[in-house]
């Protein structure tokens, strides 16, 4: 069963996104807040596979309750939903850790499919969002050269990683199992001191990997 915390500041719509997340039976809303204070108080005493996070709130917005959630529960990811096609919000929410951003007008399956994704390790961008986004990040400055102690392998993952693709197909395409596959992205990540694949996907978009 797939453990889902869902912050959303106004009941009936918190309620709406419940049901349809629902509707898939593999997953349950065993958690609900109000704001970030209340999500991140949550986290204390549950255990969520997801945070599915507003980014207005009051008390602790969206975006402050995904820095404290990703940096105290890693294993937990966090897919922002907002009315806010709004593509500083979007590249904000990804360095933050979020492993997606979709829009609440989505379609539920649509949703369902996000949520998949942000947990087997891929990124969840709408194709309207990812528009702006990308545009933003290949905009950022970037180096001319990716770290030495990466190894050619590990800059092929890096790569598929960039390119939005999940543990399971960078495995398939390489013909390597999952596990190997997660060690690299451990390795990679240590070597780049970042702490989750949502930065690696960044990080190989400003590097001029992808």
């Amino acid at each position: 069963m797939i453990k889902i915390l869902l912050a959303e500041d106004q009941t009936m719509v918190r309620q709406g996104l419940k049901m349809m997340i629902e509707t898939d039976r593999s997953m349950r809303v065993t958690g609900e807040a109000a704001n970030g204070k209340e999500a991140v108080k949550l986290c204390e005493t549950h255990s969520f596979d997801i945070a599915v996070i507003d980014i207005r709130m009051p008390e602790m917005d969206g975006l402050e309750a995904t820095r404290i959630i990703r940096s105290r529960w890693p294993s937990c990811k966090v897919l922002i939903l907002t009315t806010f096609n709004d593509d500083e919000y979007a590249v904000k929410a990804l360095k933050s850790g979020a492993s997606g951003y979709m829009l609440k007008d989505a379609e539920p399956a649509m949703l369902i499919r996000s949520i998949r994704s942000c947990l087997s390790g891929g990124m969840a961008l709408q194709d309207d969002v990812a528009a702006k986004v990308i545009p933003r990040l290949l905009k950022s400055e970037k180096n001319s050269t990716v770290n030495e102690s990466i190894t050619p392998r590990e800059l092929t993952i890096l790569r598929l990683i960039g390119e939005g693709r999940s543990n399971k197909e960078i495995a398939d395409q390489l013909g390597l199992s999952v596990g190997t596959v997660k060690n690299h992205v451990s390795q990679i990540m240590d070597k780049l001191e970042l702490r989750d694949r949502t930065q690696l996907a960044i990080y190989a978009i400003q590097n001029n990997v992808v």
